[in-house]
């Protein structure tokens, strides 16, 4: 049965509190495989419909802004757009659909960085960041175990709007040494690169995610390099 032919069915019969039960299997699923990238698209939608009404009601700008964001699989558009307006009207906290997310990926923050990253899309598609959504998005980080930096970046990342948004991006220093740029850059790559997380047995939306950041971590390099004259990686 493919993910979301699960889903529905937990939607029709459990709805998503048993969706929820169903979704929290061990970081490596052996014994029940599908349920780590069910549990990933459950949280994920979720926390992208709750992120999109903190401020209020949900905008076209919003939900425009989470299609970016998690790239709906073809032909699943209805099925992506009815659990979006079931989650975003459900009773139940974000706080139990962050900590889904952050225990299928204990040793993978860079995709839970991406999902912070995402968060921020949402929040800024209508305009400024308010303080309701600045206060979801650093207690949803928070529930990640992200550190500041990791935060920082994914901020960075999405509203660019820091000093040197390169250096935070990458998380160097804007003193660094060349070197010690690329040193961190290298890391960077390696830590998201797709065929390390697909090797890893990740959700293929994770992975999209990843591969976006790495788009972004290799943007904010170049940037840096041509700042400093520098003609090669």
């Amino acid at each position: 049965m493919k993910i979301w032919e699960k889903i529905v069915e937990g939607m029709n019969g459990l709805g998503i509190a048993g969706l929820l039960g169903l979704t929290s299997p061990p970081a490596d699923d052996g014994a029940h495989p599908g349920l780590r990238e069910i549990g990933f698209t459950v949280g994920v939608i979720a926390l992208g419909a709750k992120m999109a009404r903190v401020d209020g009601d949900v905008s076209e700008a919003e939900v425009e802004a989470f299609r970016q964001f998690f790239q709906v699989p073809p032909g699943e558009e209805r099925n992506v757009e009815r659990f979006f307006n079931l989650a975003k009207r459900d009773a139940a906290g974000f706080e139990i659909y962050a900590r889904q997310v952050a225990e299928l990926f204990p040793d993978a923050p860079e995709i839970l960085e991406g999902v912070i990253e995402g968060l921020f899309d949402i929040a800024k598609a209508h305009g400024e960041v308010d303080a309701a959504e600045a206060d979801y998005l650093a207690k949803v980080a928070r529930i990640f175990g992200l550190d500041s930096a990791r935060f920082e970046r994914a901020r960075a990342a999405a509203l660019g709007v820091v000093e040197c948004e390169a250096c935070t991006i990458l998380g160097v220093d804007p003193l660094a040494t060349d070197e010690q740029i690329r040193e961190v850059w290298l890391a960077l790559v390696r830590a998201n690169h797709p065929d390390r997380l697909t090797a890893q047995g990740l959700p293929e939306e994770a992975i999209a995610m990843a591969t976006r950041k790495l788009a972004v971590i290799n943007d904010a390099y170049d940037r840096l390099r041509r700042e400093r004259g520098l003609v090669a990686a």
